[in-house]
């Protein structure tokens, strides 16, 4: 059997929902940004009208308002954000139970074994529930119809906004494989600039390019790419309220000023990875490699990642292979704007602990004792808030230079 499922895509969705609060605000460019004042400058969300200006999502403020004078900028709020993303995730599952969020405005739904209860046509369906949805919340969505997730996903980037886009087995080779190699789920740059160095631009290209030196160009990503450009993808829609295990934990800072030389470099990552630690252990996860980014004042991203030897959760060690990374990757006398810490190749933690104690007793119980420490922390952190206790090492390394802030 045929399986039918959705991607349901809010559009605009941050600056939509602002957008209910100012309807005076409708016929403008309007665009939902970070903190300017503490320079986490960038746009989040804009509107049809912002877009059609040339303003895109992740750049810069004053970018955005070269490309569009009349620009009117909003602030985010994130508990509203999140409010709505509730409502549609239960308006979502009064169709099927089959329910898998990709992020916080995106939704698979496999409506495969319930379509028969509201009709049998699955193009009819998705046009009632965008109706439904732009009458009882007043937000519009785009949704695609495919027979599996990776064409789905693809259908509600087809055409927005508000549109039901159906990519069937007979008709993905004239919809899907025109369009940029990029717009295929998981082909990232990287992916993109290795592609096009052999010709391959297209979805289509990539279709029918020889399985075997697609596996030997990128891996087993490259299996996988090209068995999705094929229409080949059988993974299913997680069952709604399903908790996965997160493949990466990161925390990002844009700082209040640039970072400049080795101590203010270290003390910015110190504050980084313990925030990224707690979320760790807040997953029971340990991670088994380390990924870091730095922005310098011209918005250009540098990056490096390592695996490391003895998978971790604790703060101190984190900032220590982020910093050793850091030295690898800058000329510590260039200003850095932002970093971002990601923890990567994550492992459950009871698998980890089982591993050390047979390898080095005495470590282990010294592990546990700091571990101990920062689990501690947590839950003094959870119950009176983030800023209730720092490691010593945070605090004087960190809270006296630095002002953290989230990254967009």
């Amino acid at each position: 059997m045929e399986r039918v499922i959705f991607h349901c895509d809010l559009n605009s969705f941050f600056a939509s929902v602002e957008l209910l609060d100012h309807p005076e605000l409708r016929h403008l460019p309007v665009a939902v940004c970070g903190d300017a004042a503490s320079r986490h400058g960038i746009i989040l969300s804009k509107n049809d009208l912002a877009k059609k200006a040339g303003v895109k999502t992740a750049e810069a403020i004053w970018q955005s308002k070269q490309k569009c004078p009349d620009l009117v900028f909003l602030s985010a709020h994130y508990e509203k954000y999140r409010h709505y993303s509730e409502k549609m995730a239960e308006i979502y599952q009064q169709y099927t139970d089959l329910v898998e969020p990709f992020g916080i405005d995106e939704s698979w739904l496999d409506v495969t074994g319930s379509l028969h209860l509201f009709g049998g046509d699955a193009r009819a369906l998705a046009d009632e529930m965008r109706d439904r949805i732009c009458r009882e919340l007043g937000l519009t969505v785009s949704i695609g119809v495919s027979y599996n997730k990776i064409f789905a996903k693809l259908g509600s980037d087809y055409k927005k906004p508000d549109a039901t886009t159906c990519i069937t087995v007979d008709n993905f080779r004239d919809i899907a494989w025109p369009l940029p190699v990029s717009d295929l789920l998981y082909v990232g740059r990287a992916a993109e600039t290795k592609l096009k160095k052999f010709g391959i631009t297209t979805i289509g290209a990539l279709a029918e390019f020889d399985r075997e030196a697609m596996v030997a160009l990128l891996g087993r990503h490259g299996s996988m790419i090209h068995d999705y450009a094929n229409g080949k993808d059988t993974s299913p829609v997680a069952p709604a309220g399903l908790v996965t295990a997160p493949k990466s934990v990161g925390n990002g800072t844009t700082f209040p000023r640039n970072l400049q030389g080795e101590d203010e470099v270290r003390a910015g990552l110190v504050m980084l990875a313990d925030r990224v630690a707690g979320r760790l252990r807040g997953h029971e996860m340990k991670c088994s490699g380390i990924q870091l980014t730095i922005r310098d004042e011209n918005l250009h991203d540098f990056g490096r990642q390592r695996r490391i030897d003895t998978p971790t959760w604790l703060g101190r060690e984190i900032a220590e292979h982020a910093f050793s990374l850091a030295k690898e990757l800058w000329n510590m006398s260039v200003p850095v704007r932002a970093m971002t810490i990601t923890t990567i190749y994550l492992i459950p933690a009871h698998e980890v602990g089982a591993q050390m104690d047979l390898l080095s007793p005495d470590r282990s119980a010294d592990r546990a004792r700091i571990e101990r420490g920062e689990r501690a922390m947590d839950r003094i952190r959870a119950k009176y808030g983030s800023g209730a206790i720092h490691s010593a090492s945070a605090l004087q390394k960190s809270k006296n230079r630095l002002e953290e802030g989230e990254a967009p």
